[in-house]
């Protein structure tokens, strides 16, 4: 059977450095890409197997119907699983539209848990799962509410899942960065209505980020965080009351 790695969200930002720099230890017959620009991922190659690309809108359901006929029609040992689709959007709840907040539970929630439920069948012993989460997931966030509670859910359940599939020899990381140098605030910030994030206090290097999450994911890690500042606040998130985080957060960056 051959074996194969789906990688989503693999034509920009961390997902694309994950692509870039995956380890010298993987090899695969093929690695499936998905995104929804087809030019970016045919352009993608690698030394670990044969690109495949497959342009996908995740957000549609239709989306999720066309990778399931493909894992039946070709019926392949499933190694790697890496989950990067997603976005963001902040702002008053209010303010920001509605499409955009549901998308959000849409690629972010939804399409994450059903595509690492169609291909758990078609792993075996072995086999790694990468949620891509993020420190926001570890406390709410006023302003940024929405976006960080689906990257809550994404940790709770990278968490649960690797102890549920611990007993196969699977292993589940979930990767938790901070503010990265990417283009996610390209989207997640309306111009036109001021900056929700005036003060970032740290920016990581996606490279780096994506080195220390495949490190981590080898050692078998359940949270992989990059950089002594999201460190910090993870730790922060444990022992803080609720209140006393969101409204630090709002006065670091004069939103209230």
């Amino acid at each position: 059977m051959k074996t194969i790695a789906i990688m989503t969200g693999a034509s920009s930002g961390i997902g694309y450095k994950l692509f870039s720099t995956m380890p010298a230890r993987y090899k695969f017959d093929e690695i499936w890409v998905i995104a929804r620009s087809k030019d970016k991922l045919e352009k993608l190659s690698s030394t670990k197997g044969k690109v495949v690309p497959i342009p996908l809108d995740l957000s549609d359901n239709r989306s999720i119907g066309v990778l399931i006929d493909k894992l039946k029609e070709e019926n392949p040992v499933v190694k790697l699983l890496v989950n990067c689709s997603g976005y963001g959007k902040f702002g008053k709840t209010e303010d920001i539209p509605l499409d955009e907040t549901l998308g959000m539970i849409d690629l972010n929630c939804r399409a994450l848990t059903a595509i690492t439920h169609i291909a758990l069948p078609y792993m075996k012993k072995g086999s790694e799962i990468m949620e891509i989460a993020s420190v926001a997931g570890f406390q709410a966030i006023p302003y940024i509410n929405v976006y960080a509670a689906t990257k809550a859910y994404v940790l709770s359940f990278a968490r649960a899942l690797k102890s549920e599939v611990k007993k196969r020899g699977i292993k589940v990381t979930a990767v938790c960065p901070y503010w990265t140098k990417t283009k996610f605030f390209d989207r997640a910030e309306d111009g036109e209505k001021g900056k929700t994030v005036k003060k970032y206090f740290a920016v990581y290097d996606p490279e780096k980020v994506a080195k220390r999450a495949w490190k981590d994911l080898e050692k078998g890690k359940t949270v992989s965080s990059y950089g002594a500042f999201n460190k910090f606040l993870v730790f922060c998130a444990k022992i803080l009351p609720e209140g006393i985080k969101t409204g630090v957060w709002k006065k670091s960056q004069g939103l209230e």
